[in-house]
């Protein structure tokens, strides 16, 4: 795989070309800013910017007034190859706080080992309805320790307005949830996302996230898509190091609470 060649396609078709990531989600352009609106329960930032020494600081300022116009908290979310080189630095000056770096990962679906079995006694299933979601949200909020309302309220949504465009699963030992995932399509585009991946502990170590990684790898190669992307934490890189993925960038979220 051609890193270079693929980050820059990333870019161009995921940030710079992003669509909303919901129903009741909208995508602005403004200038050298892509961000994206939704409603307090959505997900509210900057999702790409091709920016300068000059023009940094000024972009920085309008995306704060727009979202304060609206009420919104917001993230921007930023990338390791983002310029200016002290974009990071830029936003923590202007009231921005940063979360823990993530690599950004990236493999060709083709490439990927997706032969992972689940331990003996654990099962997949499917989340269509909201007793599937509220397994879902379970794991989340036992895996990651945060309230999991907002996932909820948009699993739900978007599995009512645009089904086809997400694959959630939950793994089950008995009657038990004991790890969740998502991915996200993006119609019109080579990518689909790899989202919450968690397991609750206990669970962690044997296995179930990389079987969920290549439950969905092969879910993605049915729908035709060409890459995976995932945002991956330390915890899970080297697994999906050793699945196939190749650690192309960083990326940052930048929170900016009103």
């Amino acid at each position: 795989m051609d890193h270079q060649a693929v980050l820059a396609l990333y870019d161009r078709d995921m940030r710079e070309g992003a669509r909303p990531d919901g129903p009741g989600a909208r995508i602005e352009r403004a200038g050298a800013v892509v961000r994206q609106v939704a409603d307090s329960e959505g997900w509210n930032g900057v999702v790409w910017s091709a920016l300068n020494e000059t023009t940094a600081d000024r972009a920085i300022a309008e995306q704060i007034d727009r979202f304060r116009g609206l009420g919104r908290d917001f993230e921007w979310k930023l990338y390791g190859h983002d310029l200016p080189s002290d974009l990071g630095a830029r936003l923590i000056e202007a009231g921005f706080r940063p979360e823990p770096e993530e690599a950004l990962m990236i493999a060709e679906v083709a490439g990927l080992t997706v032969d992972a079995e689940l331990p003996d006694g654990v099962r997949v299933v499917p989340a269509l309805d909201a007793v599937g979601v509220d397994l879902v949200v379970d794991v989340h909020e036992k895996a990651f320790g945060t309230d999991g309302s907002s996932l909820r309220h948009r699993l739900l949504t978007r599995l009512a307005q645009q089904p086809d465009t997400l694959v959630a699963v939950v793994a089950v030992a008995g009657d038990e949830p004991v790890s969740a995932a998502r991915m996200e399509l993006v119609p019109g585009t080579r990518f689909a996302g790899l989202w919450g991946g968690g397991t609750v502990e206990g669970w962690r170590g044997r296995g179930v996230y990389r079987a969920l990684v290549a439950h969905r790898a092969r879910a993605a190669a049915a729908h035709g898509y060409r890459y995976l992307q995932v945002d991956a934490s330390p915890m899970s890189r080297p697994i999906l190091q050793r699945l196939g993925f190749h650690a192309l960038s960083t990326t940052t979220p930048y929170l900016y609470a009103m």
